[in-house]
């Protein structure tokens, strides 16, 4: 996990300029945070990018779930659960009718007891020749699908 902080699991600020970016306080701390994006990168942070991700076609399009972190000792109190249900209610309004997202192992149970399904599984390159095992994972909000291309 060392590994991927800073790389795969960094700061997006693009999440944070376009509102989509929730967090979740308890006592003045910082207990989870997570969004969803309607821009291209299904996960990393923004400092390899040197301009903005282009914008999705919602019509096409799927939103991105990204960025989900819970504080170890908060986990299992539904934190993850109601960013995840504020993400999607989110991505809906704006128009999007599918999602996805790029879980690690641990994430995926909770994505799939909310409906995704895993479709691909594969492992992103990281520092000193480890990898880490993720699974990309989509759920439709409409039967169907809403693509007008």
């Amino acid at each position: 996990m060392e590994s991927a902080l800073g790389t795969i699991f960094a700061v997006d600020r693009q999440l944070i300029s376009d509102r989509t970016y929730f967090v979740v306080e308890s006592e003045g701390q910082i207990v989870g945070c997570g969004g969803w994006s309607k821009r291209a990168a299904g996960y990393g942070g923004d400092h390899s990018r040197p301009e903005p991700d282009p914008i999705l076609d919602p019509r096409c399009d799927a939103a991105r779930i990204r960025a989900f972190f819970v504080h170890p000792n908060r986990a299992r109190q539904r934190i993850g659960s109601s960013i995840l249900l504020a993400s999607e209610q989110a991505s809906i309004a704006a128009g999007f009718s599918t999602a996805e997202l790029v879980a690690t192992l641990a994430g995926q149970p909770l994505y799939a007891a909310f409906g995704y399904s895993a479709v691909e599984r594969y492992e992103i390159p990281m520092q000193n020749g480890l990898t880490l095992p993720v699974v990309r994972m989509t759920k439709n909000f409409r039967a169907d699908g809403g693509c007008n291309r």
